[in-house]
């Protein structure tokens, strides 16, 4: 598995041809549609393990099953907090926290709160993202989504900045729901807002191997897709989270 040194050496190398060979290693295999079904996780978990992929990320009704099934195998389960809105009470992100690590969750991707960011209520936002990281401390990875559709630049580096303050180990760009996804120029500015201790998460709309390698080079440490299996093998998928 690449160090954090190998995967910012990756993301600021070379050009847009520079073979990145541990694709793999950088995807969160994801499936958060609400109607997935039992059968479709079982899929997903299959894929996990034939690729290797980093982690899978679920909704929090299928942590214990991912936990269980991905047990000994390197693979992590990152799990959803406050998703995909994020405007419910962080009592309830804090309770939901618990709840996934309580089931085996090793990483939790939280949306923030973002009406109160807008509001210019930063204490808030701050400490909503605080409810969460104090649950899973130094143990697990704390990834913030900051839902990069629904913001100004402005807000985005604000968001960012908040995120680090509050103790995330990442900032993440998007749910995927709100009708836009990741993008070069907004990897490239959440890369920039932040200390070299976070990292960057680029999901939704990651379809295939060349987007996915245009976000690592521009400091993406970890892509969320549901087109794991696509990005690795080099096709294209029309579902990308």
């Amino acid at each position: 598995m690449p160090t954090d040194e190998e995967r910012n050496t990756a993301a600021g190398a070379g050009d847009s041809g520079t073979p990145i060979d541990d694709m793999n290693r950088y995807i969160d295999h994801t499936l958060l549609r609400p109607e997935a079904t039992r059968e479709q996780i079982d899929a997903l978990l299959r894929e996990a393990r034939e690729y290797n992929f980093y982690a899978v990320c679920v909704n929090g009704c299928w942590t214990s099953l991912c936990a269980s099934e991905l047990a000994g195998t390197g693979i992590g389960v990152a799990t959803v907090v406050g998703f995909p809105l994020g405007a419910m009470a962080s009592r309830i992100k804090a309770a939901e926290a618990e709840a996934a690590v309580a089931d085996g969750a090793s990483e939790l991707d939280m949306v923030i709160n973002v009406g109160a960011l807008k509001d210019g209520d930063l204490d808030r936002v701050r400490d909503d993202i605080r409810s969460v990281t104090r649950v899973t401390g130094s143990e697990r990875i704390t990834k913030v989504i900051i839902e990069t559709a629904l913001l100004t630049d402005d807000e985005k580096l604000l968001a960012c900045r908040i995120a680090e303050e509050a103790g995330a180990d990442f900032v993440k760009t998007s749910t995927g729901f709100f009708g836009g996804g990741a993008t070069v120029a907004d990897v490239e500015l959440m890369r920039k807002a932040v200390g070299s201790h976070v990292r960057v998460k680029a999901s939704g709309g990651i379809r295939d191997r060349e987007q996915a390698a245009a976000m690592i080079r521009a400091g993406a440490a970890r892509l969320g897709t549901s087109a794991g299996v696509a990005i690795v093998t080099g096709g294209s998928s029309a579902s990308a989270y």
